[in-house]
C-alpha cells in the first residue's frame, strides 16, 4: 500500500521541484491503493509543493453549455475526477471563473494566477489560465494518463488560429460570481474531424527522445512529466509545418523533430 510518505519520494525522484509550478491531469485510480485514499495523494502533492505552485483542471465543459448555461464555481463539480473535485474545496484553493476550462490552484501567487477568466472567451485563451502556463514556465504531470488529456494543446491551437478548432457562433453562457451573474459568452471546441484530443498521444514519444518530458511511476501510476515551454514551441514549429496534424494518428515525422532539435540547440534546459 501507497503512503504518504512514499508518494514524496516518488514525486521527488519523477524530477518535480517542491518550488516548481505544477499543473496536474490525474487518474486516481491508476494511482492503485494509497492509504489514506484520495486525500492522501493531495496531502503529498500540496505539502510537496508548499513553496510552488500547485494546479488542477477543474472543468465543467460536459455539464455547462447551451441548457445549462450558468457556471457557479462553487457549487458546480468538476468533470475530469475525484482528485479535482477534492482539490477544489480545500482550504486556501482558488478556482478560476472560466465557464468550462476553470483551473484551481493553491500556492504562490495562486489567486493572481486564477483571475481574470470570467473576460475570456474561448476555453483555453493565451491571456487565461492555460496560456499562462507558458509564462510561468510551468511543468505538466500526467498523473497515470496519457497526453490524450493534454488541455493545453489546443491552447496551441486556437492561439494559431487552426482552422476548424473552434464553433462559429459562441455560446450565451455565464458566471456566477459575489457581485452577479456575468455574461462570458464562448467559442466552444469543435471540429468536423471529432475529438482531435484523442490524436495529442503522438507527442508523447517525440517530447520523451527530446528530453522535454520524463517518465517514471508515482504509485501504481506510469506517468509523464512535461515542461511547458518547450512542448508549446515544439507543437507550434511542428503546427506551422503541418496545420493538419492532429486530424491523423500518423507519427510526428522524424525530420521535424530533427529540425526542430537543432533550431532549439541551448534553448532549453532539457533533460
Amino acid at each position: 500500500m501507497h503512503t504518504k510518505m512514499t508518494l514524496k519520494g516518488e514525486i521527488s525522484k519523477l524530477g518535480i521541484d517542491p518550488e516548481d509550478r505544477l499543473l496536474i491531469h490525474s487518474s486516481m485510480k491508476a494511482l492503485g491503493e494509497v492509504e489514506g485514499g484520495a486525500d492522501t495523494v493531495l496531502d503529498a502533492f500540496i505539502e510537496y509543493l508548499a513553496a510552488g505552485l500547485l494546479m488542477f483542471p477543474t472543468h465543467t465543459w460536459k455539464q455547462v453549455g447551451e441548457t445549462n448555461p450558468v457556471f457557479d464555481p462553487k457549487t458546480d463539480a468538476s468533470c475530469v475526477g475525484i482528485l479535482t473535485n477534492l482539490f477544489m474545496k480545500r482550504p486556501g484553493v482558488f478556482r478560476s471563473l472560466h465557464p468550462t476550462h476553470s483551473v484551481a490552484a493553491i500556492g504562490r501567487d495562486a489567486e493572481s494566477y486564477t483571475k481574470g477568466e470570467e473576460l475570456t472567451r474561448t476555453a483555453c485563451p493565451r491571456s487565461g489560465c492555460w496560456g499562462r502556463l507558458v509564462d510561468i514556465e510551468a511543468k505538466i504531470l500526467f498523473l497515470g494518463c496519457s497526453m490524450r488529456s493534454n488541455t493545453l494543446i489546443h491552447g496551441v491551437e486556437e492561439w494559431m488560429d487552426i482552422p476548424d478548432r473552434l464553433s462559429p457562433v459562441p455560446q450565451p453562457l455565464k458566471v456566477r460570481t459575489e457581485h452577479g451573474l456575468v455574461n462570458c459568452p464562448q467559442y466552444r471546441h469543435q471540429s468536423r474531424f471529432g475529438d482531435v484530443s484523442q490524436t495529442y498521444g503522438k507527442l508523447e514519444k517525440p517530447l520523451l527522445n527530446l528530453g522535454a518530458a520524463t517518465e517514471g511511476y508515482i504509485g501504481d501510476a506510469r506517468c509523464i512529466l512535461v515542461q511547458v515551454t518547450p512542448m508549446v514551441d515544439f507543437v507550434q514549429f511542428l503546427l506551422e509545418q503541418n496545420p493538419r496534424l492532429f486530424q491523423s494518428y500518423d507519427s510526428v515525422p522524424e525530420a521535424d523533430v530533427r529540425r526542430w532539435r537543432e533550431r532549439s540547440a541551448g534553448r532549453y534546459n532539457l533533460t
